[in-house]
């Protein structure tokens, strides 16, 4: 099987690299609001690719990857719907 896919990077079909992730560190962000409620967030990464002949402005590859926003809510009692 390939480790060559084809994917849309700004209006053009690129040919990326599949690329495995052999580690990661997935911290929650935590955003505490006015009205008591604290917000718990973190983004995880499904897929990643490598955009290939791609580069930024600094000379780094390009990277494209999939991802899931995961969240959690933890309001004060007096926010809630009883």
């Amino acid at each position: 099987m390939s480790n060559i896919v084809k994917l849309n990077f700004g209006g053009e079909e690129v040919d990326a690299e599949i690329i495995e992730v052999n580690q990661s560190s997935e911290k929650w962000n935590d955003y505490f609001l006015d009205d008591g409620t604290t917000l718990k967030v973190k983004l995880v990464v499904q897929k990643v690719f490598r955009v290939i002949g791609k580069f930024d402005h600094e000379g780094n590859p390009v990277y494209i990857f999939y991802s899931t926003n995961i969240s959690a809510t933890n309001s004060p009692g007096s926010l809630k719907k009883k």
